[in-house]
């Protein structure tokens, strides 16, 4: 258990996660954490990073700095998903161990299980048979970067430990329309077509100024905001299967996934942090040391179709929901198997329709609060 006076440095503390651990440490008391934006730290920079280490010498470490995206970003930017991914985890593990930190928590993602891997996935199940193509770059990073952790409790008997995540959202995703995972993406392009439905401007300028939206690339770009003509508007949005009479998503609506709340995501990740040790995580006596992360979700699914459906009862949209089965579903199934949590101590609260509930009233607050303040 680490002490309340213990200096926890929380790598990533603006994202999703990072944030919702930030504020549930706070909550149990830990006043002593330490957090620096990309412009204040360089991850990608090991001597960044070794002059941070140097200067803060924190007693714990959490690491849910990433590089993340969907389905779109991870097939257009392969290389950057594992060599960014790829170099964090390098440094950032690396001078925790140089330095001495007592505990490390390292965030992956269920994306690192095979593409047929046995429902629910067990822990087991690593490595067994092919990744999925369309985010195998990124979960081979987050693969080595489990396998780090694991290899330095061996090797040097240090305590870190991997929590790998199912689907997250919550109160701080990204909504941006290129890269955002699908979740968001859904709420965010459900929402456009329903002020585009009525015919409310004021609301799709209010959304687009906060969050401009862009096709295209190089001289050809096109970036739209809240000063934009409507025609440019509706051109770019139409891009993303935004219109008044329908919404088009990518695939099929097949595909079944694991949503859990972001907050419940950091409740359960500092649990671990606070009560879980690495000889927690694998049989005694076991030959071999392998597999020692803990899958973190509901062990509950739902299909994409579903969760698209709730959206557009959640947001009131009469419009049309439409999918393009040109494009990828990804994998089919992404069932994770809890029971190592669950004997670990943590269990969820918060059900999928709820949580899309929580997310849209949160996507509203903050088109407000910043559309009043501008």
């Amino acid at each position: 258990m680490l002490e309340k006076s213990a200096k926890i440095y929380v790598a990533g503390h603006n994202g999703l996660v990072g944030s919702a651990i930030w504020n549930n440490l706070k909550a149990r008391g830990y006043e002593k954490l330490v957090g620096r934006s990309h412009s204040e730290l360089d991850l990608l920079d090991p001597v960044a990073v070794k002059a941070f280490f140097d200067a803060e010498q924190p007693d714990a470490v959490v690491l849910a700095a990433a590089h993340v995206g969907g389905i779109m970003a991870n097939l257009q930017y392969r290389a950057d998903f594992i060599y960014e991914n790829l170099q964090i985890q390098q440094n950032v593990i690396g001078e925790s161990y140089r330095h001495g930190v007592k505990k490390l928590l390292f965030l992956g993602s269920t994306c690192i299980y095979p593409r047929e891997a046995p429902q629910p996935m067990t822990e087991e199940c690593l490595l067994t048979s092919p990744l999925e193509y369309t985010n195998e770059p990124y979960a081979i990073a987050k693969i080595a970067g489990l396998k780090m952790c694991e290899s330095f409790n061996l090797q040097y008997g240090t305590n870190y430990i991997a929590v790998m995540p199912t689907n997250l959202y919550g109160p701080n995703d990204n909504f941006h329309l290129e890269n955002s995972h699908v979740l968001p993406a859904m709420i965010r392009k459900i929402h456009l077509a329903k002020c585009l439905n009525e015919g409310n401007w004021e609301a799709v300028r209010k959304d687009i100024g906060l969050r401009p939206v862009g096709m295209g690339k190089g001289d050809e770009r096109i970036v739209v905001d809240a000063t934009s003509s409507e025609t440019d508007i509706l051109r770019v949005l139409a891009h993303y299967g935004i219109t008044p009479e329908a919404v088009m998503l990518w695939g099929t609506g097949a595909p079944m996934r694991e949503f859990l709340w972001s907050e419940e995501m950091a409740d359960a990740s500092v649990h671990v942090l606070l009560n879980v040790d690495f000889k927690d995580t694998f049989a005694e006596g076991d030959k071999e040391v392998r597999n020692c992360y803990i899958n973190v979700g509901t062990g509950k699914e739902v299909s994409i179709r579903q969760a698209a459906e709730m959206i557009m009862k959640e947001i009131d949209f009469k419009g049309e929901l439409r999918w393009d089965a040109t494009k990828p579903d990804g994998t089919m199934r992404k069932l994770t198997d809890v029971s190592k949590l669950h004997r670990l101590g943590w269990h969820h609260q918060v059900e999928i329709d709820e949580g899309i509930h929580r997310l849209y009233e949160w996507y509203l607050k903050g088109i407000c609060i910043n559309h009043k303040g501008a």
